[in-house]
């Protein structure tokens, strides 16, 4: 087999990116700017709350594949808010160990304790220029794709 088959064949398995974002533009910002960091990782996409927790009912054991290796999680959603979201996934012993990253606009105090409140392991306010958000996305990509220990193997 060749390298890059390996590599093919490797990046088959990894776990999913969820993202949790109703705006499009937010949410092709996002990719791009982990596309220019050559993130491996496949991404899922929910466009709002309820989208959101009926996948986390769906996807609710540590061996099913599309168990995310982590979820980057708008604070303002339509049909139930990020907080929502998040409350509703801390219910689940296998969600509840997911790492939730809070990427929003929103930089109040009262939405920030919130967040942690519930269980949220990082907390981002979104870049609006596209090399800033770049920043956020490498800098999401070293800690919790390629150095945190994820609670669960690849599938």
């Amino acid at each position: 087999m060749t390298p890059l088959a390996t590599r093919a064949v490797a990046t088959e398995r990894l776990r999913p990116i969820l993202m949790v974002e109703d705006n499009d533009m937010d949410l092709d910002l996002c990719m791009q700017a982990f596309a220019e960091h050559a993130v491996a990782n496949p991404f899922l996409v929910c466009r709002d709350g309820q989208e959101a927790t009926d996948f986390i009912d769906a996807h609710a054991t540590s061996t099913d594949p599309n168990l995310p290796l982590l979820v980057l999680l708008d604070l303002r959603l339509p049909k139930l808010d990020g907080i929502g979201v998040l409350r509703h996934a801390r219910k689940h012993a296998v969600w509840n160990q997911v790492p939730f990253i809070i990427l929003t606009t929103s930089r109040e105090n009262s939405d920030i304790q919130t967040a942690y409140q519930f269980g949220v392991n990082s907390y981002i306010v979104k870049p609006v220029d596209f090399f800033a958000f770049s920043e956020v996305a490498r800098r999401v990509q070293l800690y919790w794709v390629l150095t945190n220990q994820a609670p669960f193997a690849q599938p």
